[in-house]
């Protein structure tokens, strides 16, 4: 009898939202051809697909900080519902492009039994006062992978990085994280992040290769706002076994093979 073939390690690639207008041709080329050898899952941010559709979105009374100094998109059944139309879209596009190139894909919502949400934070910043809000978040608590049945090379989930809470909620996620949490739960080797930034900059000096401790450092005394989250990101899918975080906007091959962008390791 013929022993069944071993089953391929999943790469996470998490794809910006800020950067999706900007990956050319040969970008989906190289992650197709990675992808032939190698199940996908990509998670998506909508940023800038969802400032397009309300401007309001982009203005600074759309973001929240919490007390402790975390930034949230202020999240209403209104905001969930123009994520999903972003995201439809954003998935037709994405998987539209990876079927003319050989790779067959699907598109999940983290909310429809993937991920589950914890309790969200109650009291933000509003005119330099502490008010307690209802927003629709909540941090990342568990995955369960089963809706994702098909994870074998030549095939991609591209994921909508919405939650469901205790409370039957359906919730924001941060989407690094969200991909991080992903990583774990599929065993992926390497998270891939790709933002529009070519490395990890500390004092202005491209950073190639960085421990989990020194970027853990970094975050919390130098970083800011995007990279902030990246870095707390990669620090979660070490935690959960991940065996190295990229980050950089160079096509994913170039990333893997540490040409460019900037490689996180647990030592």
């Amino acid at each position: 009898m013929t022993a069944p073939a071993a089953r391929s390690t999943p790469t996470v690639v998490k794809l910006g939202g800020s950067c999706l207008d900007d990956l050319d041709g040969t970008w989906w080329d190289d992650l197709a051809r990675h992808g032939q050898s190698s199940p996908l899952v990509l998670v998506h941010g909508w940023s800038k697909p969802l400032k397009r559709l309300r401007p309001r979105y982009g203005e600074p009374a759309a973001i929240l900080r919490d007390r402790y100094g975390n930034q949230s998109r202020w999240t209403t059944p209104e905001v969930i519902a123009d994520i999903k139309t972003v995201s439809a879209r954003l998935g037709t596009e994405v998987l539209d492009r990876l079927r003319q190139r050989g790779i067959t894909g699907e598109r999940v919502l983290g909310s429809d039994g993937l991920v589950g949400a914890g309790e969200a934070e109650r009291w933000w910043w509003r005119e330099k006062k502490l008010v307690e809000l209802d927003n629709l978040v909540g941090p990342i608590t568990h995955v369960d992978p089963a809706p994702l049945k098909n994870l074998q090379p030549g095939h991609a989930y591209l994921i909508t990085p919405l939650a469901r809470n205790a409370a039957g909620q359906e919730v924001n996620t941060d989407a690094d994280r969200a991909a991080a949490a992903l990583a774990g739960a599929v065993g992926a080797a390497d998270l891939v992040l790709v933002t529009d930034v070519a490395h990890l900059l500390i004092d202005g000096e491209p950073v190639r290769r960085i421990s989990a401790d020194a970027a853990a450092s970094f975050r919390d005394n130098g970083a800011t706002g995007g990279m902030r989250k990246k870095l707390r990101a990669a620090g979660e899918a070490l935690d959960r076994g991940v065996e190295r975080v990229v980050i950089g906007s160079a096509p994913v091959t170039d990333l893997l093979a540490a040409r460019t962008g900037t490689v996180i390791t647990p030592t």
